[in-house]
C-alpha cells in the first residue's frame, strides 16, 4: 500500500479534525478527486487526491483528529508514502452564512489525536474503558511512553462521576486554548486603564473605526508598542506599518482577523476590510493569512458589556487595546459637574519589550486620538 499523509494546511495548523469522507474502501479515484473534508482552527478544508488510484485503506473516522503528516488514506499498490503538500485546497463555509447585524468581539508537541491515544492502551484497559464509559481520548496515560493504565481509566471514571462527561476542544477552541497558555508562559503582562470623554463625537459616530484609526495615531507616536518581541533571543522588531487584529467572538470560539496597514487607509475602506473579514469569518471560508501578521491588537468586548479589563497579548505582539461599554458618567466638564458619555480603555502590554512610561504615553496618544471632535 501507498499511504498519503495529511497535507500541510496552512502555517500555524499542524492538525485538522475529520469532518466527511467523499469516498470509502475500494473505490477508484482520479487526481484532485475530493477526498475527505477536514476542519481546522480556522476553517473547513476539502483535500483532494494527490493521484490517480484505488483507495486500500482509511485510517481515521468523523470525529478523528489527524496530525499534518501522519497517514490519512492509503492506495492499492507498492510506492513511497506521498508527502504532505498536494495540489490547490479548497476551503468550504460552514453554518448559516450570515454575519452578526454589529461587531462582536471578546477579551482575547502537538497533543496525541483520538487514534493514536486509543492504541496506547492494551485490549484489557480498552474493555474497561468501554464498560465504565470511559473515553480514551480524554486520559494522559502515566504508563510508560504514554501508555493508559486500568488506574489512568479508573481515575477518569471517578472524576466523570463526579464532575459528569467532559468534551474534549475542538478546532477554534482547542487552537484559542493553546494560544492562551502560549501567551500565559511567554509574556510578562501589566494593563493600565483610562477613561475617554466622548462626549463631542457626532451622532453615528463609527466607534470601532475610531478606535482603530487611534491606535493608528498612538502606534506613529510610540512605536515601541507596535513591534514583534523574541523572548527566546531577548530581541525586538519595530514595524513600520500597522496591522491591527480585531477579537471577534463567534460560537466556535475566537477569531483575530487582521486589518492592514490601517494608517494609510480612510474610514470608509477600513469599515468595508472588517465587514468582509467579518464575513469570511461567519462563513469559515477566511484565508488562514488573513489571521496573520498583526503587530498590535484591538478586543472591543465592551460591544456586549464590561468596563475594563486585561486582555491577553497575544506573542510576538506586545500589545492589546481593550475598549469597554461606552456609558453615561457625570464628570466635570467646563467648571460644572456634567453628564457625559464615557469610553473607557484597558491597555495590556508585554513588559519585556516595553517600559511603563512608554505604554502610558501610547494610552495618552490614545485618549486624544478619541477626544477629536468627530
Amino acid at each position: 500500500m501507498k499511504n498519503f499523509k495529511l497535507p500541510d494546511l496552512g502555517e500555524g495548523l499542524p492538525e485538522a479534525e475529520i469532518v466527511e469522507w467523499h469516498i470509502k474502501v475500494g473505490d477508484a479515484v482520479e487526481a484532485d478527486q475530493v477526498l475527505v473534508s477536514v476542519e481546522t482552527a480556522k476553517a473547513i478544508v476539502e483535500v483532494p487526491s494527490p493521484q490517480a488510484g484505488t483507495i486500500a485503506k482509511l485510517y481515521g473516522e468523523p470525529g478523528d483528529i489527524i496530525h499534518t503528516g501522519e497517514p490519512l488514506l492509503a492506495f492499492e499498490g507498492a510506492g513511497e508514502d506521498t508527502g504532505t503538500v498536494v495540489g490547490e485546497l479548497k476551503s468550504s463555509g460552514k453554518g448559516d452564512g450570515q454575519g452578526a447585524q454589529k461587531d462582536r468581539f471578546i477579551v482575547g508537541a502537538a497533543a496525541s489525536s483520538k487514534r493514536a491515544r486509543a492504541n496506547r492502551a492494551t485490549p484489557g484497559v480498552r474493555a474497561l474503558a468501554e464498560r465504565l464509559g470511559v473515553s480514551l481520548e480524554t486520559i494522559k496515560g502515566s504508563g510508560p511512553g504514554g501508555l493508559i493504565t486500568t488506574d489512568d481509566v479508573h481515575k477518569q471514571a471517578s472524576h466523570q462521576k463526579q464532575l459528569g462527561d467532559a468534551e474534549p476542544l475542538r478546532g477554534t477552541r482547542r487552537t484559542m486554548a493553546k494560544n492562551m497558555a502560549l501567551s500565559h508562559a511567554q509574556v510578562v503582562p501589566v494593563s493600565i486603564f483610562e477613561d475617554v470623554d466622548i462626549g463631542d463625537w457626532k451622532k453615528g459616530t463609527d466607534t470601532t473605526m475610531r478606535l482603530v484609526q487611534a491606535i493608528g495615531k498612538a502606534c506613529d507616536a510610540v512605536p515601541e508598542l507596535n513591534c514583534w518581541f523574541d523572548g527566546d533571543n531577548l530581541s525586538r522588531q519595530l514595524l513600520s506599518e500597522v496591522h491591527v487584529g480585531i477579537a471577534v467572538d463567534t460560537p466556535e470560539g475566537l477569531f483575530v482577523p487582521v486589518l492592514r496597514d490601517i494608517s494609510h487607509r480612510n474610514l470608509k475602506d477600513l469599515r468595508k476590510g472588517l465587514e468582509n473579514l467579518r464575513d469570511a469569518v461567519a462563513t469559515r471560508k477566511i484565508p488562514p493569512k488573513e489571521m496573520q501578521g498583526a503587530t498590535i491588537t484591538l478586543s472591543n468586548f465592551g460591544t456586549t458589556t464590561g468596563q475594563y479589563a486585561n486582555p491577553i497579548v497575544s506573542p510576538p505582539q506586545v500589545a492589546i487595546v481593550g475598549a469597554g461599554r461606552i456609558r453615561e458618567k457625570l464628570v466635570p466638564y467646563n467648571g460644572a459637574a456634567t453628564i457625559r458619555r464615557i469610553l473607557p480603555l484597558s491597555l495590556t502590554f508585554d513588559h519585556r519589550a516595553a517600559t511603563g512610561g512608554e505604554a502610558s504615553r501610547f494610552l495618552g496618544a490614545l485618549v486624544d486620538a478619541l477626544q477629536k471632535t468627530g
